[in-house]
């Protein structure tokens, strides 16, 4: 039975009428409020990159030879295979993995996010959790996305598996977004604290997640290759849910299975540009100065084959898919925007009113606003974004359109509030729109998780409005003050307790971020 996301308790708050799924209501774009399509469409992109499915795409078993093929590549199976995961959908991958491949199955070892299990329990997706007397022991740690020591636990006991393997094994790595946080194993003298402290404040400093994982490769006796390393002479076969712009599988949780092509200068390069060369402590400095002159292990990894099996674009197309099924005129604009969180809530603030002046019939009026579009992609380096076939899309449809992106814009932290990257573009994205409020088309913008979880919060993202402002107002909230202190998940909760957000629980999977621009004429 394929997984699908459960739509939990909390997010009956997103929606005045919870939509009855299936029912011709349901499927009914003229008879659905706007957040109720875009709820739709955030759900498909989730459900279309559930581990199950993407796993049985990827792996194909001869039983009767015990012949594994992945991709063009075939393995022999006789009771000699491995498995060791981490990340936030690899429960529901080593489920399905172990369901497939039991009869070889020696051992496993998985590194998953804390409450995960109770979650997909309490939600009914039994396929995604283990049978009983299963052959995989589970960790759970990294609250909130934040390593810890039982994180460091599971680390160390999936070094030891790779470790004691010989040329005759066959080592499976399950990966997925969320896996640096869950395989921390620090090199000494480094103390999981020191690097936890790192991480935290080139995260506050605005770190791109491709800057962060480059430095943790560095400091990490697993990640950057480690576990291939590890694991030789045994065969590695490693198996990707991508969540990172782009599906670069060095970047993905820090690439465990993959050769390293950065040095020590492209860390001290990073670290001066936030700052910090001059608080690291000493232990970093120690293992930073050895690394060039101390290689750990062989230096390639050509006993691994790494595949990609699920991605944002995939999620995305789903979105589509489901988003032309309800009339919408649909593009995907990109799935790797990235970029300072406010300046991608220009862009998609601009791009709402320029599509509205369009959707008007008054393509000359949003000139202004069209040409700052353009800078705002070459700032943003938006190298795929379909800008000028969006706004052609738009002026020539006769209905509502759906505009769809995906990627992880970065928040530089200003406070001492809650939130996420979702919840705070969206707010942003709120003001952008507000001068829009009262024109002749209806609009609405979603920015969800595909993990379900938004931050150290309990929210995927938000949605909203142009009249997000004057509905802030009527409550006496500062929009400001709250954007402030990065206390956009505290704005929301209290906007209409709380009817804005986007609480899926997790969801299992992770394919970093869904972004939905609805435009209606009115």
């Amino acid at each position: 039975m394929a997984a699908t996301l459960r739509v939990l308790p909390g997010f009956l708050r997103t929606c005045p009428c919870p939509v009855l799924w299936g029912s011709p209501a349901y499927r009914s774009a003229s008879s659905m409020a706007l957040q109720e399509q875009a709820w739709q469409l955030f759900e498909g992109a989730v459900n279309a990159v559930m581990p199950g499915p993407m796993l049985r795409r990827a792996l194909a078993l001869d039983t009767e030879t015990g012949q594994l093929k992945v991709r063009d590549r075939n393995f022999q199976l006789h009771h000699n295979l491995y498995l060791a995961g981490f990340g936030k959908a690899v429960l529901g991958m080593a489920a399905v993995a172990e369901e497939m491949l039991s009869e070889h199955l020696v051992q496993g070892v998985i590194s998953v996010p804390k409450g995960i299990r109770a979650a997909m329990e309490h939600a009914g997706m039994q396929e995604m959790l283990l049978k009983p007397h299963s052959h995989i022991q589970v960790f759970e740690g990294a609250k909130d996305n934040l390593p810890d020591g039982d994180a460091l636990q599971a680390a160390l006991a999936i070094r030891n598996l790779a470790e004691g393997l010989t040329a005759d094994d066959l080592l499976l790595v399950l990966i997925s977004g969320g896996g640096s946080a869950l395989l921390p194993a620090p090199i000494p003298p480094i103390t999981l604290e020191e690097k936890q402290i790192l991480t935290k404040m080139l995260a506050a400093r605005g770190a791109t997640i491709q800057e962060l994982n480059t430095i943790r490769k560095a400091l990490s006796q697993l990640k950057g290759g480690g576990l291939a390393r590890a694991a030789y002479p045994a065969q590695v076969v490693s198996l990707i849910l991508s969540d990172i712009v782009g599906d670069p599988v060095d970047m993905i949780a820090s690439g465990p299975t993959v050769a390293s092509d950065h040095n020590v200068q492209d860390c001290l390069h990073i670290l001066s540009r936030y700052g910090l060369r001059g608080v690291l402590p000493r232990s970093v400095k120690t293992v930073l100065s050895r690394a060039d002159s101390d290689p750990r292990g062989p230096p390639g990894c050509g006993h691994v084959l790494n595949v990609v099996i699920g991605s944002n674009s995939l999620a995305l197309a789903e979105a589509q898919r489901r988003a032309e099924a309800l009339g919408y005129r649909t593009l995907v604009l990109s799935t790797v925007v990235q970029g300072e969180v406010g300046r991608v809530a220009r862009f998609y603030g601009l791009l709402a009113q320029a599509a509205g002046v369009r959707l008007s019939s008054q393509a000359a009026e949003a000139r202004k606003e069209e040409d700052e579009l353009r800078s705002l992609v070459e700032e943003l380096q938006l190298s795929d974004l379909r800008l000028e076939e969006a706004l052609e899309a738009v002026e020539g449809a006769k209905g509502p359109v759906c505009l769809l992106a995906g990627g992880e814009p970065t928040v530089r932290l200003q406070g001492s509030g809650r939130g996420g990257r979702n919840q705070e573009l969206a707010l942003r994205v709120g003001v952008e729109m507000s001068g829009s409020a009262g024109s002749t088309w209806e609009a609405l913008f979603l920015s969800g998780g595909t993990d379900g979880q938004d931050g150290p919060t309990e929210a995927a993202g938000a949605w909203v409005t142009p009249r997000l402002a004057s509905e802030a107002a009527a409550e006496g909230l500062d929009v400001a003050a709250f954007l402030a202190n990065s206390d956009s998940n505290t704005f929301f909760r209290r906007l209409q307790g709380g009817a804005h957000l986007l609480c899926t629980g997790l969801t299992g999977t992770n394919v970093m971020d869904v972004h939905v621009l609805l435009l209606q004429p009115c």
